[in-house]
């Protein structure tokens, strides 16, 4: 027995020498370096491509066949996206959790909630409350009557959306149309059933006029066009334009100067290191679900060597409040966008870790299997700072139902 003990022991010492000894024997991974249009190009033919500034390029890349694109409704949309009516006790609207501006005007009702004493919720709006994110800085989601998401899912931003592939945490919802009609009839969001939303929308003649502008109908007083179906639609549209465009883009379209030189460096750690294999496409991500963890790694700090560590426990790199496990249970979850993700902390789906500095080392170890350097992870935090972007305002290109006609 004291003869196994002591071999025990013996080996664990082994394997700890062998720990600090590797990297000394390893030879360092050299990676390839980039000039200015080496980078670009890089990235392009890797389909990371900008969001145009050009009206009709994007409308090649956002417009439904299903949901034409026109001044009504957009206009019809963006009005229903800021209005309570659609909750069921008229407390909460799309930009509640989905906070942008409108005007001088801020959708505040979920910071004040997370601001009071009992609140238990991690609360990154406090300080960034006008920051143009699309989300509620929230680890979780508070809905109408101050329902929390009862798997405790963070909310996602609603910017850039559109040009996911996926949307929602496991992936299973395709559109931003069918996105907005499971918001409103989700119990702990809007709990409202479709009878219940065409009721109190036909009871508004200024909507019934509105309806049937958007869906051709004249501004006759019918009410047929007043319908949940058409909801669905009208929101989508709105979303669909909520395209932002930033320094990252700038720098594909040509302009060398528009990134700084370690965000450059950055940018190709992160195509060097493989994060633009999930993280990809015109939103960086939103394309693909992938398993997360993908694998279980050592938490060793400050040793610049990457070894695995063999184990089967692929739990999460922190604390699964809610214990949601994405898709079919089986810990699959959609790539999130990457476009102003500085701007939309709480990180993970359950807004578990506050900083985009942990999340990249968090994502370094169990994605790619990489203890990052803290030099590693100041460049590429400071790359995807170049992907915080402001909306592009298309309005004064979309045409209008008459001018269809």
């Amino acid at each position: 027995m004291i003869k196994k003990i002591f071999l025990m022991i013996v080996s664990w010492i082994m394997v700890l020498i062998a720990l600090f000894v590797l990297p000394s024997i390893v030879p360092e991974r050299k990676f390839k370096e980039y000039n200015d249009e080496q980078l670009r190009q890089t990235a392009l033919s890797r389909g990371m491509r900008s969001v145009p500034k050009n009206y009709d390029e994007y409308l090649n890349l956002i417009d439904n066949s299903k949901n034409p694109l026109t001044k009504e409704k957009v206009s019809l949309g963006k009005e229903l996206f800021f209005d309570k009516t659609l909750s069921k006790n008229s407390d909460v609207s799309c930009s509640t959790c989905h906070m942008l501006t409108q005007g001088d005007r801020v959708d505040n009702h979920v910071l004040l909630k997370s601001l009071s004493k009992d609140s238990e919720l991690t609360n990154c709006a406090a300080c960034h409350q006008r920051d143009e994110s699309g989300t509620d800085r929230l680890s979780t989601a508070v809905g109408t009557l101050g329902k929390q998401n009862p798997l405790h899912l963070n909310t996602m931003s609603v910017l850039n959306s559109s040009l996911a592939k996926y949307l929602t945490w496991n992936g299973e919802v395709y559109s931003v149309e069918e996105q907005a009609g499971l918001s409103i009839k989700s119990p702990f969001k809007m709990d409202m059933l479709p009878e219940e939303v065409n009721q109190r929308l036909r009871s508004n003649p200024k909507y019934v006029k509105q309806f049937n502008s958007a869906f051709k109908r004249g501004t006759s007083s019918s009410k047929q066009s007043v319908n949940y179906q058409n909801v669905k639609i009208a929101l989508g549209t709105y979303v669909r334009t909520l395209l932002t465009r930033s320094a990252y883009d700038e720098f594909l379209d040509g302009d060398n100067d528009a990134i700084s030189a370690e965000a450059k460096r950055g940018f190709a750690s992160f195509i060097n290191l493989g994060c633009k294999g999930c993280h990809t496409g015109i939103g960086v991500g939103g394309q693909v679900i992938k398993r997360f963890p993908l694998k279980g790694f050592t938490s060793i700090q400050d040793i610049n060597f990457n070894f695995p560590f063999m184990s089967a426990d692929n739990s999460f790199p922190f604390d699964n409040v809610g214990g949601f496990l994405g898709k079919d249970n089986d810990h699959y979850f959609r790539v999130p966008i990457l476009r102003n993700v500085t701007k939309t902390s709480p990180y993970f789906h359950n807004g578990s870790v506050s900083k985009i500095r942990e999340a990249v080392r968090i994502m370094g170890q169990n994605q790619i299997g990489i203890n990052l350097s803290d030099v590693q992870i100041d460049e590429i935090v400071e790359f995807l700072r170049t992907l915080e972007g402001d909306i592009v305002d298309y309005s004064k290109d979309i045409k209008s139902n008459e001018d269809s006609l």
